[in-house]
């Protein structure tokens, strides 16, 4: 899922003070932003709004919020929740507006205007968030309300307000001296600007690293299909007559399973894992190498031991000893089936003639063999049964429906940032609950990966109900053919729909509480469990049919698919656990370190994890690791494997206590999926659970224990 960098923990929403003087320009925004949107559920007017309309639009947002905040400082009556904590979540709803549909675009669909003014924003914005929670007299009022809080009587979520704005107060820099206040704003400016800029080199490193190929023959393997979206991209480049395979934000590009010609793999790989160390102006390695001693020292201002600590306060696992703990338990059987997976696959180039020893640009395709001759399983064999819309609405919207009684009509008269981008109104049991947006295809100007988030956050004291968008990176089939996608793709797609579920679901009075306002180690938590229903054999018989005759899978072909979802866990887990780990080296630095050579750290901290990573390199290399340098994630990509240790615990309880129910789905809402952060994590995991997660559930899922 992405992360709002800008906007903070506490929404920043309108209430009572003076406007400063607008030049024409901002006049212009606020007339577009000061107020909420007139569409439906206050959907931006991507059909009315320019590039040029963000700065000052985000400009004036902020100067608005810091005198929203002064008239909360300038308050003559005591402190009290209504008119300090309330009135804090009341403030700033223009900035919200206008930076939560620019950043939507910075990432999806950016271009040098909208790259100018991130660049131009980011040190303000830095600067905003420190202007209030570095104000001494905005905190004072908060710390008296906090103080009393024995003696108020506040609902439970009130409570929670409260506690997690005191703490973010403190977690920001509220009780630092004044000169050390002065240098931890400029440490968060630092931060901000080379986050922004190490987002512009990765996403010009990506796009100048795409594998160009003159000559067909060299992509021999790929699909008819692949070869024309491949010639495609090429025009769009103006290569004409040549081909390209743009890079995946991942180290293994989907092409490496598939390309017959080695020295292609390896000319594909190579591209992946150098894409951001060409020693040119794309080059992150400076970037980050900074990025890491800014964070270790920030750490240190506030008193902890590395930022790793720092980031980990308000998270499920709270250090990090017990993500160590947590992730050492992985390791042994991680690395043993690393070994099996390993040799099974040097067998294969052994029986084939192939005189080398298997390499990581070598791993997807044996693997795929491998694969077939294990379970006869072809990717090309699959995905005529899997094309995009059919998976959306008979898969998608089918489990939804099942589980939590939603339902889905497209909208064309809403309008959208991109014209592949489609929009739905949700409806809860025939109430409407929200607007949701899919924006599935590739583009070189759209970041990699795969994301949700909000355009509108719901909640009962603004009067707001969500407005969501998931983002992915498929490729965008050629003029007249279907998009056809891998199950893996599939899976992709009901992951982001299950974080879509969760904003949803929000059931919150105060939006820095509501939906996916959670933390990252328990963020991904409703998103991977909601994966588990592609399988489900309800759901995929809905939505699994072959694109032509309309005929559903052959049941021999869905048992295969079952078998194999448990095929290469030495790889799909070893992959993560090692970025997970080299997240954790990078952020477990001390500020006394010096600035480390990137290169040479990573080999070091690769060399001590006890995985293959010779044959199972990392998820992301350091170079371009997007969500730990820039996307919110920096000490917090083990929350994907922790979390998926909770999905698999929730999936085990469904399981066992009658599978995909209606009631099953109605008793998880209530009790997680629309609590948001209205209460910790432990005891709302528990009270679904029964009991603490365990990591037993998450390793049978994995195929790495009976």
């Amino acid at each position: 899922m992405k992360t709002r960098l800008v906007i903070a923990a506490l929404p920043l929403l309108l209430a009572a003070g003076s406007v400063p003087a607008q030049t024409p320009a901002q006049s212009r925004a606020e007339q577009l932003f000061g107020a909420a949107s007139p569409l439906p559920y206050h959907a931006p007017q991507f059909d009315k709004i320019r590039d040029s309309d963000f700065q000052p639009g985000i400009e004036a947002g902020m100067k608005r919020q810091l005198a929203e905040i002064a008239a909360i400082t300038s308050d003559k009556s005591p402190a009290s929740f209504a008119n300090t904590l309330e009135a804090m979540e009341r403030s700033g709803q223009m900035l919200t507006r206008v930076s939560d549909i620019f950043f939507d675009l910075t990432q999806a669909n950016t271009n040098p205007a909208l790259q100018a003014a991130e660049t131009a924003l980011a040190p303000k914005l830095a600067a905003h968030h420190d202007a209030i929670f570095m104000n001494a007299a905005l905190f004072a009022r908060v710390k008296a309300v906090w103080d009393a809080r024995a003696s108020l009587k506040l609902s439970p979520e009130a409570m929670q307000l409260l506690n997690l704005t005191y703490q973010q107060f403190v977690h920001s820099g509220a009780l630092l001296n004044d000169a050390d206040q002065k240098k931890l704003k400029a440490l968060n400016a630092e931060d901000s600007t080379l986050q922004t800029k190490y987002n512009h080199q990765l996403l010009a490193a990506a796009k100048a690293g795409a594998l160009v190929e003159k000559d067909v023959k060299k992509l021999d393997g790929l699909s008819a299909a692949e070869i024309a979206a491949a010639s495609n991209d090429a025009k769009e480049r103006k290569l004409a007559g040549q081909y390209v395979l743009p890079l995946q934000n991942t180290t293994q590009q989907p092409a490496l399973a598939e390309l017959t010609d080695r020295a292609t793999r390896e000319k594909l790989f190579r591209q992946s894992w150098t894409r951001a160390q060409k020693n040119d102006a794309n080059d992150t390695r400076a970037t980050i190498a900074r990025l890491a001693m800014i964070r270790a020292q920030k750490a240190q201002l506030l008193g902890y031991p590395n930022y790793a600590a720092y980031a980990l306060y308000d998270q499920m696992a709270k250090t990090p000893q017990a993500v160590e703990k947590f992730m050492a338990q992985l390791v042994p059987a991680t690395l043993a089936q690393q070994k099996r997976d390993t040799a099974a696959l040097q067998s294969i180039v052994d029986k084939e003639g192939g005189k080398f020893a298997i390499q990581p640009w070598d791993w997807d395709f044996y693997a795929q063999k491998l694969r077939k001759a294990q379970y006869d399983l072809d990717d090309n064999e699959i995905k005529p049964y899997f094309e995009l819309n059919t998976v959306l609405t008979d898969g998608l919207f089918f489990a939804a429906n099942k589980l939590y009684g939603l339902t889905f009509k497209e909208r064309k008269d809403i309008p959208v940032w991109q014209a592949d981008v489609r929009v739905f109104e949700v409806f809860d049991n025939g109430k409407p609950l929200g607007l949701m947006y899919f924006d599935y295809f590739k583009r070189d100007n759209k970041s990699g990966g795969a994301w949700m988030s909000n355009l509108v956050e719901q909640s009962h004291l603004l009067g707001n109900q969500p407005v969501i968008f998931n983002v992915t990176n498929f490729t965008k089939p050629a003029p007249g053919q279907p998009a056809l996608i891998t199950f893996d793709d599939v899976t992709t797609m009901f992951h982001e729909f299950g974080h879509a579920l969760h904003g949803f679901f929000g059931d919150q009075r105060y939006p820095s509480l509501s939906g996916t306002a959670v933390a990252r180690d328990f963020v991904e938590f409703p998103s991977q469990f909601n994966e588990h229903w592609a399988l489900e054999p309800s759901v995929f018989a809905h939505y699994a049919h072959h694109y032509k005759t309309h005929a559903p899978m052959p049941d021999a072909l869905v048992a295969k698919i079952k078998k194999a979802s448990k095929f290469n866990q030495g790889y799909a887990l070893g992959e993560l656990l090692a970025a997970a780990e080299l997240d954790m080296q990078w952020h477990g630095l001390s500020a006394d370190e010096p600035k480390k050579d990137v290169d040479a750290f990573e080999s070091a901290a690769l060399s001590r994890m006890g995985l293959d990573t010779a044959h199972v390199p990392p998820r992301y290399r350091s170079s371009y690791f997007l969500h730990i340098w820039a996307n919110g994630y920096s000490a917090g990509y083990y929350a994907y494997l922790w979390t998926e240790m909770l999905e698999d615990d929730i999936y085990a309880w469904f399981m066992a206590h009658g599978g995909m129910t209606r009631a099953n789905g109605q008793r998880l809402r209530d009790l997680v999926l629309s609590r948001g952060h209205s209460q910790d994590y432990g005891p709302m995991f528990r009270a679904f659970y029964g009991k603490d997660p365990d990591i037993g559930p998450m390793l049978k899922e994995r195929g790495l224990s009976n």
